[in-house]
């Protein structure tokens, strides 16, 4: 084991491993490295950790120190240089008429050498390039051409899943891509959608390419013909995800298709046997074990409401609990018809007008009225009234209603009513049929007359 750092330059992409000597350094730390070039100003990606000796190239180069702030100072003048360098190159180009795309330009940090990267088709000649622009910057000049995928990981961007560049992050070198991959994963082979920026098909299809090469050893090719359990057909379609493939059975329609799993079926070896010959038998079908009980996903969707069981009651708590929901529920039950009644034997309450003629009037001795004494006197026992007088009872008091009813419209302005003074008249004895209630009025009418008239008879004594 050997103790090492990890470094970046520029952060981009491959991490290279350096010997700490001592120094103890933190991710994200600025260093300043030695290279082949000489001095250069690095970013520390991971820091001092172990590794097996085998899995680096011996020996290490140093860590010199951490980054000071003149180091600081040097590489931020550095990258005005670089700025201005690229200008005054595309500049030149352009007067030299060559067929290249400059991408960036880098200055050492010692400062002794400026190098430019560019891309192209085909072959270059630079020379005179290279004498003006060292005319021009009076110190080395050195020119490199790199792909379009080096370009891509020097320039960075995003990528179309919406990440940056797997080039411009982790990746450490460039590996060979092509289309039978795609065509391994049933992706679509439109280069368009298959490609990255730079042009080439996209890294991340190497990716999964491993796990689809196993999975394609567990079921046949499509087009192959197959054994399954319930006879020989053709394989149609393959789901290499699923491991599932629907397969045409001899003897059946074009449009009758079965869908079989990887172990119910497998691919006869040399096709399709000639006719007359019996095809061999290559299945070893077992069944699969039954599956247990579904068990609850730890990761469904949690309830969006509260549970509503009651915790358990013990035997007599939940006999007392039975008996105030039974005796709820005959309240419950009991409660429309006591409102019925209420209903029908409840009479509006009169205005106060209709209150005042109620109430006993008062002489100015305080004794009662003999008006009321008199009424009292005749109503001394209302329960022994016959059936006819409580049938006629709802009668009266809707006259009392609309009575009032006629009192708080008059009070409210809706309507005006003027008062009419009804005179008594003799009229013909009451009907059998309209009972005692309709003609006591008229009875205290008469008694009214009579005793402003001075009748013969006399008023009864007030009841105590």
């Amino acid at each position: 084991m050997i103790e090492v750092v990890s470094i970046k330059f520029k952060n981009r992409g491959k991490a290279y491993s350096f010997d700490p000597r001592g120094l103890s350094i933190k991710a994200g730390d600025k260093l300043v490295v030695e290279t082949a070039k000489g001095l250069e100003l690095a970013d520390c990606s991971h820091g001092n950790h172990m590794v097996d000796s085998t899995a680096v190239v011996l020996p290490l180069r140093p860590v010199v120190r951490l980054a000071t702030e003149d180091d600081l100072r040097v590489a931020e003048i550095n990258v005005r240089r670089e700025a201005e360098a690229v200008e005054i190159c595309r500049k030149k180009i352009a007067e030299h008429k060559l067929d290249m795309k400059l991408v960036d330009a880098e200055c050492s940090f010692e400062g002794n050498k400026i190098t430019f990267f560019f891309t192209s088709e085909g072959r270059v000649d630079f020379r005179e390039l290279v004498k003006d622009l060292a005319s021009v910057f009076r110190t080395r000049i050195e020119l490199r051409q790199i792909g379009v995928r080096d370009e891509a990981k020097m320039v960075g961007g995003i990528a179309i899943c919406g990440r940056p560049y797997c080039c411009g992050q982790f990746l450490e070198d460039f590996q060979p891509v092509s289309t039978k991959m795609a065509k391994i994963q049933s992706l679509s082979l439109n280069p368009t959608k298959i490609s990255g920026s730079c042009g080439r098909l996209m890294c991340c299809l190497r990716y999964e390419q491993e796990a689809y090469e196993d999975l394609m050893k567990k079921v046949p090719k499509q087009g192959a013909f197959v054994e399954t359990k319930d006879g020989y057909g053709t394989a149609v379609q393959v789901n290499l995800l699923r491991q599932c493939v629907k397969v045409r059975l001899d003897g059946d329609n074009d449009d009758t298709l079965h869908l079989y799993k990887a172990n119910e079926l497998a691919a006869v070896p040399g096709g399709r046997p000639r006719d007359g010959e019996e095809p061999p038998h290559v299945l070893h079908y077992v069944p699969e074990p039954e599956e247990p009980e579904e068990k609850e996903d730890e990761w469904s969707m949690p309830l969006l409401y509260a549970d509503d069981a009651p915790a358990p009651e013990s035997s007599a708590e939940s006999a007392e609990g039975e008996k105030k929901r039974s005796r709820r529920r005959s309240r419950s039950k009991a409660r429309p018809a006591l409102e019925l009644k209420t209903t029908e034997k409840a009479q509006p309450h009169p205005e106060p007008k209709a209150r005042a003629a109620e109430k006993p009037d008062k002489a100015p001795n305080g004794k009662p009225a003999q008006k009321k004494t008199r009424d009292a006197s005749k109503n001394k026992k209302p329960e022994e009234k016959k059936p006819e007088e409580k049938k006629a009872q709802p009668a009266a008091g809707k006259e009392e209603a609309a009575k009032a009813a006629s009192g708080s419209r008059r009070r409210r302005g809706k309507t005006t009513v003027k008062p009419v003074k009804i005179e008594a008249k003799p009229q013909t004895p009451p009907q059998p049929a309209a009972g005692k209630e309709e003609a006591a009025p008229k009875k205290q009418g008469s008694s009214r007359r009579r005793h402003r008239g001075g009748g013969h008879r006399k008023p009864d004594a007030p009841a105590e």
